[in-house]
């Protein structure tokens, strides 16, 4: 039984918190219901007379031993499945620099000889790009490769058992072996490492802080086992490397009790100016500029353009242009040492913000083109981050939907409920009129709701019942009715364009199990230029911008599309994929191909955004494709799930 899988589970009954059917994760991981069925009966056995996961009517949610089981881990003599003895044996080889004996390790695995042969087969190709090699002589295999390439791994290591790049202490003692840096020293090493780069005048990156911890560890136990590094960079370390050096030095002989090395302090120091500190929000422009190599803040000032061009959207601001390239010089850093940061937020930045992700995809397809940097999903979520947060400064408050109390006058009653109205509620609704009529004149109402102290002649979502004294019940019948305003409003234009944007003959009710994102791609492509809409060339484009990034912005859509507007016009082609189908790191069930046309630009944002949202909740996901069988079928579900 596949731990990964069972871990898979856990991940999503966690991140819903709320009841999810085995169906629902069935179609999320690609297995069956009975598969489901028998990982949660796996978890709950992890914590025996615990609640990992509980069972019921509705499905499954957490437990309150849920978050621990994620963590849990076989030891190494329970290591039952290939990637399981896979990453123990990685860890065997990374800490022998004589080797393992092939057949003692088979041994403690409790497998066969031939099984072990196997295992490593697997370790040969997890070890493929890192730069070290697994030599075998008689029956001793050993690994052969740089200091530094043997830490990348044990840093590969750690994350491949964390979940969505969070720093977890226990897998980077389960990586380094239990004698590593542990709680009591980690708490303290943090805090004074973040008070120290503070005293020092730099704005840390708390995102990128586990990064910088987890390297820390490794080379903690690294020295301690005599493996530290040579300084390889030629010329003395810059000011500002000495400095950070200095406080690395003394807080791994405070907490850690190592002396580390030249080479060792650059290494980390370099670590930290490139993944942890930032400029503080008062440096003036000219000091940012004054770090920046010239080429760097062109190429971003360059691409930031083009994007602001592209989608119309306001980031070609030279604060903003400064930062972001300060924060791209660092990429480049971590780009030649292949030391990518990871980011705990790019699975909800991608899901929630689709439109600020796909702008920050632009923005990195340009950097690679001109700085040559290749960039995974986990460094363009720290560039949407960026954009997400020129986007915020410069946003409005936007349409808060507008209401009106019906409160019969009593003294100062009608008074006092709308104070309790703004004070609870000002940030969700605008309170334009109050009427102190019992029998107002309702239809001429005409704001988005109506918050009425007594029933209503009539029967309408945009009246809410409230009493003269606001409860907590009411402020969030409130809260819900103003939400579903403010849906209704994004998704109208998405619905009034809906036969502009379909057609039949764009449409395929099912794809194959055996489908692949490229193949799904040619095919609705392939729809869209009989139609006329794109070309080959386009196709071909769409499928460069997936192998930037995959467009699953949901676990159940896809959404591939090209980075260029050249399409005629504006159309949408779909296919359905029951069961779920492979896409990225994930599922989807729906993959909705789209083709913008540079006069259709300033809908872009507008449709992208509202499309994803459509496909967001699991229960509409399911209804339109359950039902959506044909296009006819399909384009009812998807209007149904639009009115909510």
């Amino acid at each position: 039984m596949s731990r990964a899988r069972q871990d898979r589970v856990l991940s999503l009954i966690l991140r819903r918190s709320e009841w999810v059917t085995a169906g629902e994760l069935a179609d999320i991981i690609g297995v069956t219901a009975r598969s489901i069925r028998s990982y949660v009966t796996a978890l709950n056995a992890r914590v025996p007379g615990g609640a990992v996961i509980e069972s019921g009517p509705l499905g499954y949610r957490p437990g309150a031993d849920a978050t621990g089981a994620l963590r849990a881990r076989a030891e190494p003599a329970d290591a039952d499945t290939p990637r399981d003895r896979v990453h123990h044996l990685v860890r065997a080889l990374l800490a022998a620099s004589d080797g393992i004996d092939v057949y003692e390790a088979a041994d403690g695995f409790h497998v066969s000889a031939a099984t072990l042969e196997s295992d490593l087969g697997r370790v040969r190709s997890f070890l493929g790009g890192s730069g070290i090699v697994l030599e075998r002589t008689a029956s001793r295999a050993r690994l052969r490769g740089t200091e530094m390439a043997q830490r990348r791994l044990l840093s590969t290591l750690v994350h491949e058992e964390t979940d969505e790049g969070a720093f977890d202490l226990a897998a980077v003692r389960r990586a380094l072996g239990e004698d590593s840096i542990g709680p009591a020293a980690f708490g303290p090493f943090k805090a004074d490492l973040v008070a120290g780069l503070g005293g020092l005048g730099y704005f840390v990156n708390e995102f990128g802080i586990g990064d910088v911890m987890l390297h820390v560890a490794i080379t903690a136990d690294r020295v301690a086992h005599g493996r530290g590094l040579d300084v390889t960079v030629a010329g003395e370390p810059s000011e500002a490397q000495e400095r950070v050096g200095a406080l690395l030095d003394r807080l791994c002989t405070e907490h850690l009790g190592v002396q580390l090395g030249a080479g060792d302090l650059r290494h980390l120091a370099a670590l930290v100016l490139s993944r942890v500190v930032a400029p503080g929000a008062s440096e003036p422009a000219s000091v940012i500029r004054s770090r920046l190599e010239p080429d760097v803040e062109e190429a971003v000032r360059e691409v930031v353009h083009r994007a602001a061009v592209a989608f119309l959207v306001d980031i070609d601001h030279e604060d903003f242009i400064l930062r972001l390239a300060l924060h791209v010089q660092n990429l480049r850093l971590r780009a030649r040492e292949q030391a990518w940061s990871r980011n705990p937020l790019t699975r909800s930045l991608k899901a929630t913000y689709p439109m600020i992700f796909e702008v920050a995809v632009f923005i990195a397809d340009g950097l690679q083109g001109l700085l040559g940097i290749p960039l995974l999903d986990d460094e363009i979520a720290y560039i949407a981050m960026h954009v997400g947060g020129r986007l915020e400064r410069g946003r409005g408050a936007g349409a808060i939907p507008t209401a009106t109390i019906v409160c019969p006058g009593y003294y100062e009653l009608h008074e006092l409920l709308r104070s309790s109205v703004d004070r609870s509620l000002g940030q969700a609704v605008d309170v334009v009129g109050v009427e102190t009529r019992a029998d107002p004149d309702w239809a001429a109402i005409d704001t988005d709701l109506v918050l009425t102290t007594v029933d209503a002649p009539l029967v309408s979502d945009r009246v809410v019942r409230i009493q003269p004294f606001l409860t907590e019940a009411d402020i969030e019948r409130v809260q819900a009715a103003a939400g579903r305003v403010r849906r209704a409003r994004r998704l109208a234009r998405l619905q009034g364009e809906l036969g502009r944007y379909f057609s039949p003959d764009a449409f395929i009710g099912r794809v194959g199990a055996d489908a692949t994102p490229e193949s799904v791609i040619r095919e609705l492509g392939a729809r869209l230029v009989a139609q006329g809409v794109i070309d080959d060339g386009y196709v071909e484009r769409t499928l460069e911008r997936e192998r930037l990034s995959s467009t699953a912005f949901t676990d159940a859509l896809a959404v591939p599309h090209a980075l260029g507007m050249t399409a005629t016009r504006t159309a949408i082609a779909v296919a359905i994929a029951d069961p779920s189908i492979s896409w990225g790191e994930g599922r989807v069930q729906v993959i909705a191909m789209v083709a913008f046309s540079e006069s259709d630009r300033e809908a872009f944002q507008t449709v992208f955004e509202q499309l994803v949202e459509v496909f967001s909740e699991r229960d509409s996901v399911q209804r339109i494709v359950r039902r959506g069988t044909d296009f006819g079928a399909f384009l009812d579900e998807l209007v149904a799930v639009i009115d909510g």
